[in-house]
C-alpha cells in the first residue's frame, strides 16, 4: 500500500472516530485550525466535521500546509525515490505572507497586483496561492499579528524581492490600479530600480530590475 492510501485511511479513520464521539479527536482538529481553538471538545464533536477537514489535520499533522501539498509531497517523495541517483536541484520557492483575511487578500493581489488565484483552500478560507508570470505567493490565514508593523515599515523588512523586468511599466501599471506603495520608483546606488508595494496586512513586496 502507498503512503498516500495509508494517509487516505488515517482521515477517513478520524471521521469515523469524530463519529464516534472519540474525545482524542478534539485537540487534533484545535491544532489543525486555530479558528475552532476556542471550541471546547463537546462542542467540536457536534459539529460537522467532513473528510476534507480530516484530510486537512492528517496534512498538518504530517508536515504539509494543506491536503493538496501533501498529495504532491507524498508524489514528489515517491518520484525521487524511483530516481535517487538523479542530482539535486532547487526548483522553486514559494514565499508564505501571513494575512487576516484571504478573500480579501486574494481581491487585492489579483484587482491591483494582476495576479490569478492558484487555489483558496477551507470555509472559511484559511489557505490560498496567487501566482503571476511563473511567481507564486502563498497566503496563510493568521487570527493574531505575526510582526511589529512598525519595525517593519521602519527597517523595511521585506517580505518578498521579485526581480522584474520593464520596471517602470510596472510601476506606472500598479500606480493607476490604486496599489499603496511603503516606496516609489527609485534608482539605487548598487544599479537597480525598484520600488515597494504594501499590500492589506502590510506585507512589503519589492520589484526591482537590474539596469
Amino acid at each position: 500500500m502507498s503512503s498516500l492510501e495509508n494517509l487516505k485511511k488515517q482521515a477517513k479513520q478520524l471521521v469515523r472516530w469524530h463519529r464516534e464521539h472519540n474525545y482524542s479527536v478534539g485537540g487534533r482538529i484545535r491544532a489543525a485550525f486555530p479558528r475552532y481553538r476556542d471550541l471546547t471538545d463537546v462542542e467540536l464533536l457536534t459539529m460537522k466535521f467532513t473528510l476534507s477537514m480530516a484530510q486537512e489535520v492528517i496534512a498538518k499533522e504530517s508536515g504539509f500546509l494543506c491536503w493538496a501539498a501533501l498529495k504532491s509531497g507524498v508524489s514528489e517523495m515517491s518520484s525521487r525515490k524511483s530516481s535517487k541517483h538523479e542530482a539535486s536541484q532547487l526548483v522553486a520557492v514559494y514565499p508564505q505572507f501571513f494575512v487576516s483575511d484571504i478573500r480579501r487578500s486574494c481581491e487585492f493581489y489579483t484587482g491591483v497586483l494582476g495576479f490569478k488565484i492558484s487555489f483558496i483552500h477551507g470555509e472559511p478560507p484559511f489557505y490560498g496561492q496567487v501566482e503571476r508570470d511563473g511567481i507564486r505567493l502563498n497566503l496563510r490565514y493568521v487570527c493574531d499579528t505575526v510582526f511589529d508593523g512598525e519595525m517593519r515599515e521602519r527597517e523595511s523588512l521585506l517580505s518578498a524581492y521579485i526581480d522584474v523586468s520593464g520596471v517602470k511599466d510596472l510601476y506606472g501599471k500598479f500606480k493607476a490600479a490604486g496599489a499603496e506603495f511603503q516606496q516609489s520608483l527609485k534608482r539605487q546606488p548598487w544599479g537597480v530600480q525598484d520600488f515597494v508595494i504594501r499590500d492589506p496586512d502590510g506585507n512589503l513586496l519589492l520589484f526591482g530590475e537590474y539596469l
